[in-house]
């Protein structure tokens, strides 16, 4: 894993370095290379973490979380990286409000699918009481 690190690293500084080149002459091709990187290392990330996430899942099953409660942590997790991811690009693009708007959507698509975990937890106090 140390070694992926070091790899995706340096791909990234070559990648930034592109880009910071390619800004001074064409800046829709510098945040196309960006773009570009970061679907690498996202792509990259979904390949080597899949034995971390059957691992994840286990863990949760063998605690008794129903997997409908498993699937959503990992779809939250998702939207925020994504969400991260494109906001950050749109900021590197000088565009800010857009930016707040992508993260402004992430947090309440968060909130939505979080829904159920929440009622489920008001019912589990419910129960205790």
């Amino acid at each position: 894993m140390v070694d992926s690190c070091f790899s995706v690293g340096a791909f990234c500084l070559a990648g930034t370095l592109i880009s910071i080149i390619l800004k001074q002459y064409c800046a829709e091709y510098s945040t196309a290379v960006t773009a570009a990187v970061c679907a690498g290392v996202m792509a990259l990330f979904v390949l080597v973490s899949g034995s971390a996430i059957a691992e994840i899942r286990d863990i949760f099953e063998m605690a008794g979380i129903a997997e409908s409660y498993i699937s959503i942590v990992f779809k939250t997790l998702a939207i925020c990286v994504i969400t991260h991811i494109t906001a950050e690009l749109c900021r590197d693009s000088g565009e800010g409000a857009i930016a707040s708007a992508a993260e402004l959507w992430g947090r309440g698509a968060v909130a939505v699918l979080g829904l159920p975990v929440f009622r489920a937890f008001l019912q589990l106090i419910e129960k205790l009481i």
